[in-house]
């Protein structure tokens, strides 16, 4: 009896070389930069400013991270962030999941109309200076407001909510029904449980959107108070890195840090969420990016 096991040429050997090295090089590409951006967070920034840190810290120190926690700039804007993300997302799955809940019935008087005003909103844009006039016009310049109520319903998501929603076998609603639940209690306790993957999904994009967003910090607020910590790093890549050594009468007064080691903290300091997030959601990921293509 025959083995199951194919036999493998030397072409294949190569060609599993080239793709695992490929591989290889790629994952370098992509996660080095991030480990020496971490490795120069822990470094003094003004020994980091003459090079030659590549694998590990050579003058490890925490005043990147202390003068980064101690700035009142940097701690608002962690809180802006981190406001706008949890009330954002929570907005956004909440709002999305009703429309499209509501537009996958095909009895739903207007429905047609409704995709209509969905699908030329989706691929017809205004300009920045219209949606500019209409923020302007609903008191949302310089507000946090405007973080979060212009994308409290994400278009692209609700047509994928449709496509999930519309996968329910009609059974389950109707004998909700005939045991007397109503529409909200339907979609809260049998819909909304069986979107979990759906939605999970749409609520880490969602979050990781936010969380980046520098955009409407730059365009659409003047408060420092309001800023993002995307927009302030942003910034601070800007300004040009300066460092302060005084030395007065035999006296010399070292700063460690720089503008740039600062915002390298930060970028940890902000990547780190997501990082410790992610892993609750994955389970979630691969089944919530598909569900809603495949239709029962």
């Amino acid at each position: 009896m025959r083995s199951g096991k194919i036999k493998q040429t030397w072409g294949d050997y190569v060609l599993d070389a080239a793709v695992i090295t490929i591989i290889i090089v790629v994952f370098i590409m992509s996660v080095y930069p991030f480990y020496l951006s971490v490795v120069l967070s822990f470094n003094e920034g003004v020994d980091s400013a003459s090079g030659g840190i590549y694998f590990w810290p050579r003058r490890p120190t925490l005043d990147n991270y202390i003068q980064l926690l101690s700035d009142e700039k940097w701690a608002q804007s962690f809180l802006v962030t981190f406001a706008r993300t949890i009330l954002g997302t929570f907005l956004t799955v909440f709002f999305t999941a009703i429309v499209a809940y509501g537009l996958s019935h095909a009895k739903l008087i207007g429905r047609k109309f409704y995709m209509g005003m969905l699908l030329v909103a989706m691929y017809i844009s205004g300009g920045i200076i219209p949606y500019y006039a209409v923020l302007k016009a609903f008191g949302l310049i310089n507000n946090f407001s405007v973080y979060v109520v212009p994308g409290m319903l994400n278009i692209f998501y609700v047509l994928v909510s449709i496509s999930f929603f519309r996968s329910i076998p009609p059974e389950l609603e109707d004998s909700a029904q005939v045991d007397g639940a109503r529409d909200l209690r339907i979609f809260a306790k049998i819909i909304v449980p069986i979107a979990k993957p759906l939605l999970a999904t749409i609520a880490i994009f969602v979050s990781v959107g936010h969380w980046n967003a520098w955009y409407d910090s730059a365009f659409f607020i003047q408060r420092e108070e309001l800023r993002t910590l995307a927009y302030r790093m942003m910034a601070t890549i800007q300004r040009s890195v300066q460092t302060t050594d005084i030395s007065q009468a035999g006296i010399v007064t070292l700063i460690t840090y720089t503008p740039l080691s600062v915002q390298l903290a930060a970028m940890v300091a902000a990547v780190f969420p997501i990082l410790a997030v992610y892993p609750f959601f994955q389970r979630y990921i691969i089944a919530g990016i598909t569900i809603g293509s495949v239709k029962g």
